[in-house]
């Protein structure tokens, strides 16, 4: 636990950088001042009122085409942690943003980084624990207390999502990849899958079509009309209630 720094996953991917290894390595931090999301996303955090956390998975035993459902099962053992803890109902946007199931605004990002010359994924997570509604960065997120849950405890939350994240690590490696359990799991969690959904892939190519399911590596599927579109990578809007 540091009082405040930049970025916990710079942090962490500074020490791999410096020769150390920090396969199930966990750091948090009261305040993060420059977080980063996905495609150079950042955000600053409000001290004390969010977890800021990040956490260094070990890849022995993870073929690398598993690699790519570490965020997802990053996100799921937020929606476990959150449940189990506060009772909120929240759910995935794909890959791994967390939604409130209520009013599908943001909880939680994850970010996921491989970190060189060890081969370790650092993986960032933010929840929204106590912002009061005045304090949030922007009006499509939210937090635990705005979602009913005032008196969420955050080590709590951190004790339950670090079991649920391990669990759900454990699994992928014994299984050497996603299963079918893995992946009825993620569809069932997710406010994505059976959702009209654009997606902006690299290059800014548009996809619009209805969210079906994810295969076995984690990528989207999205049926157009005239086929099946496969993401791996890109921005998803949900055009229509979930």
């Amino acid at each position: 636990m540091v009082a405040e720094t930049a970025s916990t996953n710079a942090d962490l991917i500074a020490r791999v950088a410096a020769g150390e290894d920090i396969a199930g390595a966990v750091l948090l931090a009261e305040h993060q001042t420059a977080g980063r999301g996905r495609n150079g996303r950042t955000w600053s955090a409000v001290p004390r009122a969010q977890i800021s956390m990040s956490v260094g998975v070990p890849t022995d035993g993870l073929p690398a085409t598993a690699w790519g459902w570490v965020p997802l099962i990053t996100g799921l053992a937020v929606v476990d942690a959150v449940a189990e803890v506060t009772g909120v109902a929240v759910g995935l946007k794909w890959p791994n943003d967390v939604l409130a199931v209520s009013d599908g605004r943001k909880l939680a990002g994850i970010l996921a980084e491989v970190a060189s010359p060890a081969s370790v994924i650092v993986v960032g997570v933010g929840v929204n624990v106590s912002l009061g509604a005045d304090e949030l960065p922007e009006t499509t997120a939210t937090s635990l207390r705005v979602l009913g849950a005032d008196d969420a405890d955050r080590g709590a939350l951190i004790l339950a999502l670090l079991r649920h994240l391990q669990r759900r690590v454990d699994a992928l490696a014994s299984t050497g990849g996603a299963d079918a359990r893995l992946v009825d799991d993620y569809v069932a969690k997710s406010l994505t899958v059976s959702a009209r959904v654009r997606a902006t892939l690299p290059g800014d190519r548009e996809v619009v079509g209805d969210a079906v399911s994810v295969d076995d590596q984690g990528r989207l599927l999205i049926d157009t009309g005239d086929g099946v579109t496969v993401v791996s990578a890109g921005d998803i809007v949900h055009l229509r209630p979930v």
